[in-house]
């Protein structure tokens, strides 16, 4: 008996929890090596980090530079160096640009702010790189001036010249001022007016760098005007005809004229042009090559665009081609583009003597994004629509994709392009391993039991439901809930054969090249975000709830108290997320959703290239979780001291708290306050293996967040021990009762059931866990809640 009455409940709950600290902290341990193991076995990258030099990017198998750096690794020189030329100067400027002056107009001229000169960076025949002498502009004239002037005026040259300086800095264009100069270029293309060869090669220049604008003022153009470019894309096809066969490049825009054989071509048809594959993104790294007298399409490795034009059927004697870097010129209404991967444009059309239009092209494009990164979902081949002014897929065809080659045919002449639907590759976690599942569903369970308990036995403990403690289990269950079932992407249960479309001969007009969208996602997102601020508001009310119990004790809490907390805690995340969507959705509305959420899992996002000062997971959680987490640890360590382990010398030694007491009044208060969040913050150590092993630490104490609540505010309580101890005691009477009814049942077993029902009013004296954490010496926290019942 005496050894019966030892192993009281007290004892088997310590070893019960012992067990389960064992097991979880184990596990952690656990998973915290096997994935050293597997980071530490993960073979080196094929390609070493910093192989492409000067900011250069690995993508596709090669090295991409930058405009100022070529070569295999991006080491040889693409640009001329800083240059002084009498009283102006000019700092580095890659090849095949014009580089503006770092002495501007004065602030009292019309072109105040603007470059008083420009300067080109050439090739010579010979390959070598040479500055031309600078070309000085009027500081007099603004682009307004000039497009009123380029009506009438007959200097086109000088019109041209003034024009290219004043869109030599892109990043300093208006909407104004890319609608004037759009006008001013269609005019010296215009065949009426005559313009000298040179002034049309340097309104090519002008093109080019208009098309390094932004997008939006483009867009915003496009809204006001249908026909803002219209002329231009006309006359600059127009143009094409008339280099013989020559070709005019820069890096935004290659011009290309083919003179047509006359006469028998031995059964050869056609004329292919090629595009090929530049050091970096500018036409000027890439050559442009033109075959005539061909066949077919023949495209190679290094091949980037590539156009067959079947000239067997018309009557024309040249024609032309014309390459765009980017589609700001073309402002589609149905299709959206939302991704930076740019999407160049080809255009061949013919002079014919008549209206007879019936060449035929064939067409491959090698889109330059990066496979690692995304992948191909769907794509349409079509062309510019004048009349609707949007692109249109009538007359032409698709022909798969051959060896990452998309293959197109149109029977019709005009400006070209393939739409793609990308889809960002994403490297979507795993499902939630066992040990983050079994510590949330122990604080599940914790959390329940305890809002259960304080809801059920508010007239046992006379007094009112503790609305704090509540609140806080209430918003930490429903997040915990929510991350085990929710934070999954359902999109990363998708194989790309599942949503893959490149194979099908369906030439349809996409609507975007945007991801699978996943509204229940986002939902998901602002929901945890909402409940996790919701968690941490309530931590930080418990503390100041705390505070004026414990510290103020002679002051009485503030007059609606209870209301102004629930407001508080409740009502404020809900403002933060608003704020935060609504600001999103008001600088992206058609991708706000990315802007808010990651991809790989349904939580807040991190924008690309670490940017992360405009991160919302920076402004909308950490920022106000950080805040509050100070004050929770300052409130923490001013109790600590002043009343937890206080130490009062007139008390007799047997109303002195223990030292272990003191401890698990530290830690009920910690848990409450959520201290062990902190522990995230050491996550962001560079060092991987250091971040794996905080990252299993923290979601070790923090999955079981709920069960720490439960054990140190509820099962520690006397009221739960004697519900405990009278439910227990109720099991084992039926349990006798049942025993003692059955007529084989043993007269020992009788009588040992007697006995052990004899020793449960022992027992119960006996199942006495610590008190929860000591208000003062002589009073609990749940004396103190009696104190304040409308807490």
């Amino acid at each position: 008996m005496a050894s019966c009455r030892v192993c009281d409940l007290r004892t088997l709950l310590a070893i019960v929890c012992g067990l389960i600290t064992a097991v979880v902290l184990g596990m952690g341990i656990w998973r915290a090596v096997v994935r050293i193991q597997k980071e530490t076995l993960v073979p080196p990258p094929s390609i070493p980090t910093g192989f492409c030099r000067n900011n250069g990017t690995w993508k596709n198998g090669r090295c991409t530079c930058t405009e100022k750096w070529k070569g295999l690794r991006c080491t040889i020189a693409n640009f001329c160096g800083n240059s002084i030329s009498g009283n102006l100067t000019f700092d580095e400027i890659a090849v095949g640009r014009y580089g503006p002056s770092l002495q501007t107009c004065d602030m009292n001229t019309p072109n105040a702010g603007k470059p008083r000169a420009t300067r080109l960076c050439d090739l010579t025949e010979d390959g070598e790189i040479k500055l031309q002498e600078p070309i000085l502009g009027n500081c007099s004239l603004d682009l307004e001036t000039l497009e009123q002037e380029a009506v009438t005026s007959k200097n086109l040259s000088t019109i041209s010249q003034e024009a290219q300086i004043l869109t030599s800095n892109a990043d300093a264009l208006t909407l104004a001022n890319i609608t004037s100069a759009t006008k001013v270029v269609g005019q010296i293309f215009n065949t009426s007016r005559n313009a000298s060869s040179e002034a049309k090669n340097v309104a090519v220049t002008v093109v080019s760098q208009l098309l390094d604008a932004r997008e939006n003022l483009f867009q915003t153009a496009a809204a006001a005007d249908d026909n803002a470019f219209e002329t231009l894309i006309k006359e600059v096809e127009n143009y094409s005809w008339s280099l013989g066969n020559k070709a005019v490049v820069s890096p935004n825009i290659a011009v290309q004229s083919v003179i047509l054989p006359s006469g028998d071509t031995g059964g050869s048809t056609g004329v292919r042009f090629t595009v090929r594959k530049g050091s970096s993104n500018s036409l000027v790294s890439g050559p442009t090559h033109v075959e005539t007298n061909v066949d077919s399409i023949h495209p190679d490795s290094m091949t980037e665009i590539q156009i067959f034009l079947n000239t067997s059927k018309v009557n024309a004697s040249s024609c032309g081609f014309v390459v765009y870097q980017n589609s700001k010129l073309f402002q589609s209404k149905s299709f959206t583009t939302t991704s930076s991967i740019p999407q160049k444009i080809i255009s061949s059309t013919t002079n014919n003597a008549g209206n007879d239009q019936s060449a035929s092209v064939k067409m491959v494009f090698h889109p330059q994004y990066d496979r690692k990164e995304y992948e191909l979902d769907s794509f349409a081949c079509v062309y510019w629509n004048f009349s609707k002014n949007d692109w249109d897929t009538n007359g032409c065809y698709k022909d798969g994709e051959v060896n990452e080659f998309l293959h197109c045919r149109c029977n019709h002449t005009t400006n070209f392009a393939v739409l793609m639907s990308l889809k960002k590759i994403y490297n979507y976690p795993e499902p939630l391993d066992k040990f983050s599942t079994f510590g949330c569903a122990l604080s599940i369970t914790g959390l329940a039991l305890t809002i259960i308990f304080q809801i059920v036995t508010r007239k046992v403990r006379k007094t009112s439901v503790t609305w704090v403690l509540v609140s806080l289990c209430t918003s930490m269950l429903i997040f915990n809930l929510l991350f085990v079932f929710g934070i999954e992407n359902s999109n990363g249960k998708f194989k790309t054969s599942d949503t893959n479309h490149t194979s099908s001969p369906e030439n349809k007009i996409l609507s975007s090249n945007t991801d699978i969208p996943n509204p229940t996602c986002t939902v998901i997102a602002a929901l945890l975000h909402y409940f996790l601020l919701v968690t941490f508001t309530w931590t930080g009310l418990s503390a100041a709830q705390l505070y004026f119990l414990l510290i103020r004790t002679m002051k009485p809490l503030p007059q609606r108290f209870t209301l102004y907390i629930l407001l508080i805690g409740w009502g404020v995340p809900a403002v933060v997320v608003a704020m935060t969507m609504g600001i999103i959705y008001s600088q992206n509305p058609s991708g706000w959703e990315s802007g808010y959420r990651q991809e790989e899992i349904c939580w807040l996002a991190i924008p690309k290239n670490n940017d992360f000062l405009k991160s919302p997971l920076l402004w909308s959680f950490i920022f106000p979780v950080t805040i509050i987490l100070i004050s929770n640890v300052v409130i923490f360590i001013i109790i600590t001291v002043k009343v937890l382990w206080k130490n009062d010398q007139n008390l007799t030694s047997t109303k002195k708290v223990s030292s272990l007491k003191k401890v698990f009044s530290s830690l009920s208060i910690a848990a409450v306050f959520g201290i062990t969040w902190l522990l995230g913050y050491f996550m962001l150590i560079d060092n991987n293996n250091v971040r794996i092993i905080f990252s299993y630490i923290f979601c070790l104490f923090n999955t079981t967040q709920g069960l720490q609540i439960f054990i140190l505010h509820t099962v520690r309580t006397k009221i739960f021990q004697n519900e405990a101890s009278k439910v227990l005691k109720s099991l084992s009477s039926s349990t006798g009762r049942m025993k003692f009814r059955r007529p084989s049942a043993s007269l020992g077993l009788r009588v040992k059931m007697y006995n052990m029902l004899r020793s449960w009013p022992a027992l119960n004296e006996r199942f006495r866990l610590l008190e929860p954490f000591v208000v003062t010496e002589e009073m609990t926290l749940s004396e103190s809640d009696q104190a304040n019942k409308s807490i």
